[in-house]
């Protein structure tokens, strides 16, 4: 029945009225094109591609039936599994040049990540694009396909061994018919009675010349008809030739169940056989079941396919055998595949990749290009995003951050002011220095209690005053501690208090200090409420409005401890620190600060206008000192704190500058208002006597008197004042009286009364 060319196959007898039709390259092809692949051999190419990790592939077909359906088919099969994208399908034409096959090479070439390229092409076709490649000098780019066209044939890849390794090829599974061997080998040009191409066979088959009418001009050598098939040329039975028998015996079981069932009386064809057309002819041809001529079952499904079974095979070259095709497994409706046997151009021991995009890396998401599923853009879940799943990122909770490859969230750490940061260091240091220097100040206030200095300081003001200026320095302990409920509430106790404490009494003893030297120019009569008692109730009246706002506070918002995200949630997600922290925001600090600031003001207003008072009276002019640094001090401390706001530092900046403002206040107060008289006290004892003793009104009187004179003078030269001064004044005026009560008074002794002369 037929006639099979070596790696080609004939065309069943009954096609011989289209022969002529075809050209004369391509009559021996014949049957590869008219039957197009199975759709199990499409299947089974998807499934080897999947198996590669590949999803971006083109494709090249032989333009004709077998190699369009055969593209179809694959792209069909690819859409409904998902996952693969086709880069390109190129198409090679009939009449193809070699301008053709480099075409395709550079369009492939267009797309490179598509390395993998499956093909449905015919044996010429294939050379023509294996040769292209090589001469494009990409050997071992491409990653080829081959559908059963190629399988294991040697023809397709003579002479182009590199250019063809590691290609995959699929193979029906096959079976060589020993009866068809002894039949085929035994034809001759004379015992030839059926295939019409069987001369045409026989010129190709051993290079020679049957007739001057031959369309073979390569060669002048006449045949002789005594050259034998298998002897005088090389000879391999087609694997195709167990389908054609079988396909053939399906025929026959189909016709004789067709005329069993519609000719059950007669033998041979009856009317109803005849008139029943084909439609019913294909359906008894889908039901037939027998074994077939290699002893398989032969079947067909409702599309009219046959069971799937295709052998595997890949070409590799190695070191230790000559190249050839290498079994590397099978596919009966499933694939198995022996990757481990898998070679690989340029010796790589991996599969090499054909994907439009490269995997993401942990901590990044999928950005899918518009209409090419496959390709994507790879982007990072960035800021406290983590990656929630291939194609999302999602934002961590509140108080979460994402952890360090993004494909979760985790606590953010929660940190505080540690007593060894530098930022803690400096105002601890500065805040010890300042507790030693106050406590040694007084103890020796204490140890030189009745002391004319100690007395004339005003004795009670001064302890008040000492207190403040240690609870300024303490404070600083307290607002570096750990906070918890009791820190913050001894937070908002102490945060104002020490300053109040200090400025109530120094504002007590400026006031004091005007009052009486207001008085004493317009009379002798001494002040209201200017003894200690009076001094210290004043004193305790200006602290406890501090107190009480305090209490009031503390009832309208009990203390507590908060972590706050938000003032080191950096845009660096590992960055990123809750701050353990007090309630207490920065407008509550500067309330709580804002009283002792006014009596700090207020006690600077008095400062100014008892600066004219004598240096021999009193502490006037160290308070003033006192005041005029302060004010620096904190006017400096505003825009520091308030410019900060915004600082990842916040928390540390905020701390240290409040706590250095507040031992510098204290400082400052401690070391002008004190260490001379300590250092008076301590190395010149011989100075703290007390040289005479005055009552109010002449200590007034002088105070008053000597003003005046230094305004006076003021206006005159030197030598001048003394002498108008004297000589204006009436041996009968005041000023004579009041020097007389002076002299007088001055012979008794007074009670301290904190207003004495400074030694």
């Amino acid at each position: 029945l037929y006639i099979p060319q070596p790696e080609k196959t004939i065309p069943q007898i009954s096609y011989a009225s289209t022969a002529p039709e075809l050209s004369d390259d391509r009559r021996y092809d014949f049957f590869s094109r008219v039957v197009p692949p199975d759709s199990f051999q499409a299947q089974a190419m998807v499934d080897i591609v999947k198996a590669m990790g590949w999803n971006y592939v083109s494709t090249v077909a032989s333009e004709g039936s077998y190699g369009e359906k055969g593209v179809d088919a694959f792209h069909q099969l690819s859409r409904e599994s998902g996952g693969i994208c086709i880069a390109q399908s190129l198409k090679i034409p009939h009449n193809h040049k070699q301008e053709n096959f480099d075409k395709i090479i550079r369009l492939l070439l267009e797309t490179r990540y598509a390395r993998a390229v499956i093909l449905f092409a015919s044996d010429e076709d294939i050379r023509g694009i294996l040769n292209a490649s090589k001469r494009a000098d990409q050997v071992g780019h491409f990653l080829w396909i081959g559908s059963d066209s190629w399988g294991a044939k040697i023809s397709p890849v003579h002479q182009l061994e590199e250019a063809a390794v590691g290609a995959v090829t699929i193979l029906p599974k096959r079976a060589t018919i020993a009866g068809f061997d002894a039949y085929f080998t035994s034809r001759t040009l004379e015992n030839n009675r059926r295939n019409v191409w069987f001369a045409e066979y026989w010129e190709e088959n051993f290079n020679c010349k049957l007739m001057s009418s031959s369309k073979k001009e390569d060669t002048s050598r006449k045949c002789t008809g005594q050259e034998r098939i298998g002897t005088d040329s090389k000879y391999e039975q087609e694997g195709k030739v167990q389908f054609v028998i079988d396909a053939v015996y399906a025929m026959a079981h189909a016709l004789h169940n067709m005329q069993r069932d519609l000719c059950p009386d007669i033998s041979g064809i009856c009317p109803d056989m005849d008139l029943a057309g084909g439609k019913k002819l294909l359906k008894y041809i889908r039901s037939v079941t027998f074994n077939g001529s290699a002893g398989t079952s032969v079947n067909f499904n409702r599309n009219g396919d046959a069971p799937g079974r295709y052998d595997l095979f890949q070409y590799q070259i190695n070191n230790n055998s000559s190249p050839g095709y290498k079994n590397i497994g099978q596919w009966t409706e499933t694939l198995q595949l022996n990757i481990e046997d898998m070679q690989w151009p340029d010796g790589q021991t991996e599969i090499p990749s054909s994907v439009c995009s490269q995997p993401c890396k942990t901590g990044q998401r999928k950005k899918a290009v518009k209409g090419m599923p496959c390709c994507w853009h790879c982007e990072p879940c960035d800021g406290y995003q983590y990656q929630y799943d291939e194609t999302s990122c999602k934002l961590c909770s509140y108080s979460m951050m994402p952890n360090p490859n993004r494909t979760a969230c985790q606590p953010i750490p929660i940190v505080k002011l540690e007593w060894h940061s530098p930022w803690a260091v400096i105002p601890v240091f500065l805040a010890m220095l300042g507790i030693i220097a106050t406590i040694f100040v007084m103890a020796t206030f204490i140890r030189y209690n009745d002391t004319p200095i100690v007395r004339a300081s005003g004795r009670e003001l001064s302890y008040v005053l000492l207190t403040g200026i240690f609870l300024c320095y303490i404070i600083t302990f307290v607002m570096i501690a750990k906070p918890d409920v009791a820190i913050c509430s001894f937070r908002r106790i102490f945060l104002g208090l020490g300053m109040c404490i200090s400025y109530a009494a120094l504002l007590t003893k400026t006031n004091r200090i005007y009052r009486i030297f207001e008085e004493g120019k317009t009379s002798v009569t001494a002040p209201r409420l200017i003894s200690p008692t009076s001094q210290l109730a004043i004193t305790s009246s200006l602290i406890s409005a501090q107190l009480l706002g305090v209490f009031v506070w503390f009832g309208v918002d009990p203390p507590n401890t908060i972590i706050d995200y938000d003032e080191q949630k950096t845009f660096n997600s590992d960055q990123a620190r809750g701050v353990l922290k007090c309630d207490i925001t920065d407008l509550q600090i500067i309330c709580s600060l804002g009283y002792s600031i006014l009596l700090m003001v207020t006690c600077t207003v008095y400062a100014i206008k008892t600066r004219g008072v004598p240096e021999n009276f009193n502490e006037a002019k160290p308070i003033g000192f006192t005041m005029y640094t302060t004010c620096i001090v904190w006017l400096a401390f505003i825009p520091i704190f308030f410019g900060t706001a915004q600082s990842a530092e916040k928390l540390y900046i905020q701390t240290t500058t409040l706590c250095i403002s507040m031992n510098l206040s204290a400082s400052v107060a401690l070391g002008m208002l004190y260490i001379p008289k300590v250092y008076v006290i301590i190395f010149h004892p011989e100075l703290n006597v007390q040289k005479r003793k005055r009552s109010f009104k002449a200590v007034v009187t002088a105070a008053s008197l000597t003003t005046r004179l230094s305004h006076k003078t003021s206006d005159r030269p030197n030598g001048e004042a003394k002498t108008e001064l004297c000589e204006n004044i009436d041996p009968n005026s005041k000023y004579h009286q009041t020097r007389a009560r002076i002299h007088k008074e001055s012979q008794s002794s007074s009670a301290d009364l904190g207003v004495g002369v400074l030694i």
